[in-house]
């Protein structure tokens, strides 16, 4: 894993610095303002430091197939020191799973919230290092892989690091991330651990990892000169798609001052339909209902001029396949006349059977990039991990609301992997 710093006028400079350097596949991990000391500083502009990580060898997604499990939780029965339980209480330990006193935890919180900082004092500075995680086997039982994701040898770690790696599986677990991703994480911790190894490393260690894992947020590309893009969102019934658009647009056409256009395929639901052409009137743009890819063809001739055609689809059952080549019609003939982002529409209350076997059916119609919504209505936040793993899609937004415009914001890895650490987000 390389990790290096890129200054430049601006956020961007720096960036494109990396990127020529390092490639596009850089996670920024830490953006901040910099300006040289001395009595020149007082005539020189602020400059911008940016902070990026790239795995040299990056993990391939690993399609699995998913088998309830039971995994068996285990207390942590390691012996801690004050200081060191002081140390990791809030960051890996679920409060009602891990037996640990209530201490005061305001050192860990202000840990958590700024490991961007750790990450460059306390690990892997000027350090390359080549991960390669091990996939458990899937098969076996779940009681038994329940106890291999934290067997280990108490003969090659310290009681300190065997305690860690408990409490940080039992988190892990409770937040509802997949076994086999969580013996990934815990066996790098094995990799690592040495005597002596600070608490702060392997803290840091387990956040970098997953900050890269998620990888780089990816939302609504800048429009250029090839203009327009169409932005279809699909996915099940339910999940919010309707909503979503209408954020989107809004945000678009007030706040960017583009020109958008909305169009609907959903004539399935004619509350959809009204929904979106209220939010049209309300955000004073076309709309426009399609019912045949001819119609479709014709919208996109007659919006050419505009930056985004925004496209709601119809949500259907996985199993109706006369549906699904409809949507796949549509979606073939915009791409025949421009640049289409897909962005599949998931519920983060979905269970992980059910999204494997959604994200799966909509693979083999379109690559896409993903979009929770509903975030509000759970605490446990460990599918968006599973997922952005099983499909190797980037995930370009959460929502966590209703309201219109507000709750919807590009997706942060660094806040999502603190929530799964057990930090507050």
């Amino acid at each position: 894993m390389i990790i290096k710093k890129y200054v430049g006028k601006n956020e961007s400079e720096a960036t494109d610095e990396a990127k020529k350097e390092l490639g596009g596949n850089i996670v920024v991990m830490n953006v901040r303002p910099v300006k040289k000391s001395g009595f020149l500083s007082l005539f020189q502009s602020q400059k911008i430091e940016v902070t990026v990580a790239l795995e040299e060898e990056p993990e391939r997604p690993v399609r699995t197939t998913y088998t309830p499990q039971k995994p068996k939780v285990h207390e942590s029965r390691g012996s801690l020191d004050s200081s060191q339980r002081d140390t990791v209480v809030s960051a890996v330990a679920s409060a009602s799973k891990v037996s640990l006193p209530k201490e005061d935890n305001s050192a860990i919180e202000e840990k958590l919230d700024n490991l961007s900082s750790l990450l460059e004092k306390n690990i892997l500075k000027n350090e390359k290092e080549v991960v390669t995680p091990k996939i458990e086997k899937e098969n076996a039982g779940s009681s038994e892989k329940a106890d291999e994701g934290v067997k280990t040898s108490q003969n090659d770690i310290s009681e300190e690091t065997l305690s860690f790696i408990k409490l940080l599986y039992n988190t892990l677990i409770e937040n509802e991330v997949d076994e086999i991703y969580v013996n990934q994480l815990t066996d790098e911790v094995e990799k690592i651990s040495k005597p002596g190894l600070p608490f702060d490393y392997a803290l840091a260690n387990v956040y970098q990892k997953m900050v890269l894992k998620f990888g780089k947020s990816d939302p609504i590309k800048e429009v250029g000169e090839e203009k327009p893009i169409a932005e279809i969102f699909i996915g099940p019934t339910g999940v919010g798609k309707t909503t979503t658009i209408a954020k989107l647009a809004s945000e678009l056409t007030v706040s960017k001052k583009k020109k958008v256009a909305l169009l609907t395929m959903d004539t399935y639901r004619i509350a959809a339909a009204e929904q979106l052409r209220t939010y049209a009137s309300i955000l004073e743009i076309p709309f426009r209902v399609i019912y045949s890819v001819d119609e479709m063809k014709q919208a996109a001739e007659d919006f050419r001029e505009y930056d985004y055609i925004m496209v709601d689809t119809a949500g259907h059952s996985l199993k109706n396949e006369e549906l699904i080549r409809d949507v796949e019609n549509y979606i073939r003939a915009l791409e025949e006349l421009m640049e289409c982002e897909n962005y599949l529409v998931l519920s983060a209350t979905t269970k992980y059977r059910d999204l494997i076997e959604i994200s799966d059916a909509y693979s083999e119609m379109v690559a896409y990039k993903l979009i929770f919504t509903k975030m509000d209505e759970t605490g446990a936040k460990g599918n968006l991990y599973n997922i952005r793993m099983h499909t190797g899609s980037p995930i370009a937004y959460i929502t966590n609301g209703q309201n219109v415009p507000d709750d919807i914001a590009v997706f942060d890895a660094q806040k999502i992997v603190k929530n799964l650490l057990g930090g507050k987000s």
